[in-house]
């Protein structure tokens, strides 16, 4: 049975208005997409944690052998921990 002229104008303007929305979701999500890239986050927060946690070990470890770590004594604990905590803070921005 042969369709209609209502029917095959009825099936275009679906396939327009769909066309439209695919159209309008584009652009709200380009629209909602972050400023710029934060590829730098990920190394940065591994390497200055692993950097604070081989402090901590440098000093527990070896502390009385290596003098600039001998010299600055429990500072060593904030500084460790100082580090591990910016690498906490820089994990925060990670997307």
């Amino acid at each position: 049975m042969p369709e209609s002229k209502v029917r095959k104008s009825a099936a275009d303007k679906k396939k327009v208005k769909r066309h439209e929305d695919e159209v309008e979701t584009r652009t709200a999500k380009s629209k909602v997409a972050a400023p710029g890239t934060r590829r730098w986050v990920a190394p940065a927060f591994i390497t200055v944690g692993l950097i604070g946690v081989t402090w901590l070990v440098l000093y527990y470890i070896a502390g009385r052998d290596i003098p600039f770590i001998n010299k600055l004594g429990d500072w060593n604990i904030l500084i460790g921990m100082g580090l591990m905590a910016v690498s906490l803070g820089l994990s925060m921005l990670w997307k």
